[in-house]
């Protein structure tokens, strides 16, 4: 199977407008298209869960979508890395928001454990998580085998998990995702998602991340509608979690 898996990250109350933005959109591409919402507990520490939310989250649960999660606060306040490459790639790169980046095992277990409390307070089934930014500390890989999740993903792999097993390897899987936070990232992106997907056709799985930003450029949208067309139109659209599935 040729697979495609849609996600939107950063779920959130703060981020509810934009999600919403971005799964109609998704669904204005194919109605057949099962999201993957990447949801963050207290995101940027704000604990609130409005009932809007709440009713959001179980129609999509409703719907055959799949909730993944994606951090705790999605805030990296870890002390300060005392190398050039790792300051940049917690500051430039993610902006401040890479929070599992350099986690010991016990400081990422707690946050996972609530993270799979604050589901569990809820009844809402959750089968993967997915560290902010993709950046997972040494910590977290170990912290992630106390666990039950499924699966998790970095930038470009998709790891089975199992309770006990350090993941080995995983499986390649390029994601289309847009940077936004400057014009000229705009106008790479779209040229890099292009070209990604036009070599990306041999690929078992081809993932498409949305962010909540998107939804504040319609030519960001409107690019990645198109390629989100190509793809669906040549792929079984799936979740992350019934991809895992599928692979035994």
């Amino acid at each position: 199977m040729s697979a495609l898996c849609v996600s939107i990250h950063d779920v959130a109350p703060r981020t509810l407008e934009a999600c919403k933005a971005i799964a109609d959109a998704v669904e204005q591409v194919d109605p057949a298209v099962r999201l993957t919402l990447l949801v963050v507990p207290r995101y940027h520490n704000d604990a609130s869960v409005p009932p809007e939310y709440v009713r959001w989250i179980e129609t999509r649960l409703a719907r055959g979508d799949e909730l993944a999660l994606h951090g705790l606060t999605h805030v990296d306040d870890s002390p300060r890395s005392a190398s050039v490459y790792g300051r940049a790639r917690r500051s430039i790169y993610t902006a401040g928001e890479g929070e599992f980046a350099a986690l010991s095992r016990e400081e990422a277990r707690a946050r996972i454990a609530a993270g799979c409390e604050w589901f569990a307070q809820r009844a809402w089934p959750v089968a993967g998580f997915v560290a902010p930014a993709w950046l997972t500390s040494r910590g977290t890989w170990e912290a992630l085998q106390d666990f039950d999740f499924l699966y998790t993903t970095t930038l470009t792999r998709f790891w089975l998990l199992r309770r006990g097993a350090a993941a080995h390897s995983g499986l390649r899987a390029p994601c289309v995702v847009y940077s936004t936070r400057s014009a000229w990232r705009r106008i790479a992106s779209r040229a890099w998602n292009t070209a990604l997907v036009t070599a990306s056709t041999r690929s078992h799985l081809v993932r498409f991340g949305f962010h909540p930003a998107d939804a504040g450029y319609p030519g960001v949208i409107a690019h990645a509608c198109a390629l989100l067309h190509t793809l669906a139109a040549g792929r079984t659209a799936v979740t992350k979690a019934a991809f895992a599935r599928s692979l035994g």
